[in-house]
């Protein structure tokens, strides 16, 4: 199990990755890190022409459900292999 400390190393090494990641796996690690940080989606989902933000919650509220921590190890094993790529 990921120590927070872990967790927020993962989240400071997200910000220095040399390669952009597509979008698909931006969004995951949108969802991880809000899954992970806040649990489940707490918000209405965004209405009209407002994709970005649709995407975005869209990928959280499929993480519903998922434990905290769980969220937190998946994070931090999905920067390791950007990391390492």
């Amino acid at each position: 199990m990921a120590t927070q400390q872990e967790f927020e190393s993962a989240v400071e090494r997200s910000k220095t990755l040399t390669e952009r990641p597509s979008n698909d796996v931006l969004l995951q690690l949108y969802a991880l890190y809000k899954q992970a940080t806040e649990g489940d989606v707490n918000t209405d989902r965004p209405g009209g022409f407002d994709f970005k933000n649709i995407a975005k919650w869209d990928a959280w509220a499929n993480l519903r459900g998922k434990d905290q921590e769980e969220a937190q190890e998946e994070y931090i094993q999905l920067v390791d292999r950007l990391k390492n790529q």
